[in-house]
């Protein structure tokens, strides 16, 4: 027999969709707001040469720079307002989250519950304004000491450049945070992922473009199109994989009635940090990059070269440290968001077990065995799916939109998208079923009135 979730899955359709009034401007919300968030991608920073620019960029493209672009959706080849992105608000997070770890006053309020969170997040903001602060006067000193880069260069020109880099940051990271609270799936997330498909159709062009003009043979770049397909399959079969834990509920007797002991699953993922560890490891290996910037500024030309010969794309370095990183961000945010002995304790408050495993400690004890077995494949998986790609599109040219990390990003942000927009249509289904059932017993309940009233007045009579 069919679960109830099931049967309203079966249920779902677009006459379903089209009732639900709330998702739809759920929906509307994340587009506009992702809109805003690409329309600031095009407007360029004051005092800026395109020409020297472009040429500049050309030189690194394929280099670090080429990474901090694709996860700014593109902002950095333009220099536009949005240029530092998100990502000094995600190193802020790191920070704050290591810093809950060994810090104890940090932890306490991380235990706190809401109002601990709130004051977490705000600890995040500032160090998102500190950080953002210093990347922005790197790139805005780099910029002025490239020759021709500044049409009116000075101190005013540092000041704005660094207070419109600060600004389109922190406007990003309230962007993200609204369209989580008022739209649909992780607003951060999201802004990544939708400056990734911005440049897909772009970066596929290309590849088209080289296989047509003879720079790669047709044979390679129709293995280059079948293996994104692959691996775009094998990371959908990943991402849905689960260990699920059986959980055991006694028999229970209420008044008279005895009633047979439920049973039901816990399930592990496999990848439980998700797309969290790559775009971690991306903005601590780019952060020393997009402080010295561009490699034309005279200070910092021989820094700015140097971190690009041992973290370039595809240089043996930058593989070590990426890879490295990965798996360190797989198991420590799986052990921020996943706590076994927080589960076990619960399982045993509702009176559950796992078959052969004593309720308690050694119920915690086994939770975290299973969860750090299948937290080293899914570590091992992620550093497949992000490194494996980046060495042959490396040796080819490939641009980095089409390499292992972004189609994790895309893939993964897209189902969490699905799951919720899934949520909220079975939300809008059991209100609907609740609905009908409340006026069913009010109709029934009226005509039982109705029913012994007549009957009264039979009796009158």
């Amino acid at each position: 027999m069919a679960s109830a979730a099931e049967q309203l899955a079966a249920n779902l359709s677009y006459k379903t969709f089209s009732k639900a009034t709330d998702l739809k401007k759920r929906l509307m919300f994340t587009l506009l707001a992702l809109i805003v968030y690409r329309i600031g991608t095009y407007i360029p920073l004051p005092g800026i040469n395109p020409e020297q620019l472009a040429a500049a960029f050309q030189q690194q493209s394929q280099g670090v720079l080429g990474l901090v672009n694709m996860f700014s959706g593109g902002a950095v080849e333009r220099l536009a307002i949005f240029a530092l992105g998100i990502m000094p608000y995600i190193s802020a997070s790191i920070i704050m989250q290591l810093m809950t770890s060994v810090v104890p006053s940090l932890e306490q309020l991380k235990k706190d519950g809401e109002q601990g969170r709130k004051v977490i997040n705000q600890y995040t903001r500032y160090g998102t304004v500190i950080l953002g602060t210093a990347q922005a006067w790197g790139i805005a000193a780099g910029l002025q000491a490239a020759d021709g880069m500044v049409t009116d260069p000075g101190i005013f020109f540092m000041l704005t450049t660094v207070v419109t880099l600060v600004g389109g940051t922190m406007f990003l990271m309230w962007l993200g945070e609204q369209i989580t609270a008022r739209g649909v799936g992780n607003g951060i997330s999201l802004i990544i992922f939708s400056g990734i498909v911005a440049a897909l159709p772009g970066a596929l062009a290309q590849l088209l473009d080289a296989g047509s003009t003879g720079s790669i043979s047709t044979l390679t770049m129709l293995a280059i199109l079948v293996s994104i397909v692959g691996l775009i399959a094998f990371i959908v079969f990943v991402e849905r994989a689960q260990r699920r834990l059986l959980i055991q509920y006694p028999k229970r007797q209420v008044g008279n009635k005895m009633f047979q002991g439920d049973s039901s699953h816990l399930p592990l993922k496999l990848n439980t940090a998700g797309v969290i560890p790559p775009i971690f490891a991306s903005s601590l290996l780019l952060l020393p990059a997009t402080v010295t910037g561009f490699s034309g500024a005279a200070g910092t030309s021989e820094v700015a070269n140097t971190i690009n010969a041992i973290l370039g794309r595809g240089q043996p370095g930058y593989l070590i440290a990426y890879g490295a990183m990965i798996a360190f961000f797989a198991f420590f945010y799986t052990a921020i968001v996943f706590n076994p002995k927080e589960t076990a304790d619960n399982l045993k408050n509702h009176g559950g077990f796992i078959p052969g495993i004593r309720p308690g400690e050694r119920t915690a004890d086994y939770i975290d065995y299973v969860l750090t077995r299948i937290t080293t494949l899914g570590a091992l998986y992620l550093v497949f799916v992000c490194l494996i790609p980046e060495m042959f599109l490396t040796g080819l040219g490939i641009s980095v939109f089409l390499g292992g990390t972004s189609l994790l990003i895309v893939v993964s942000v897209t189902m969490d998208m699905v799951n919720q927009v899934q949520s909220h249509l079975f939300a809008q289904q059991y209100e609907g079923l609740i609905a009908k059932s409340k006026l069913r017993g009010a109709k029934g309940s009226g005509r039982a009135g109705k029913t012994a009233g007549q009957r009264g007045g039979k009796r009158r009579k």
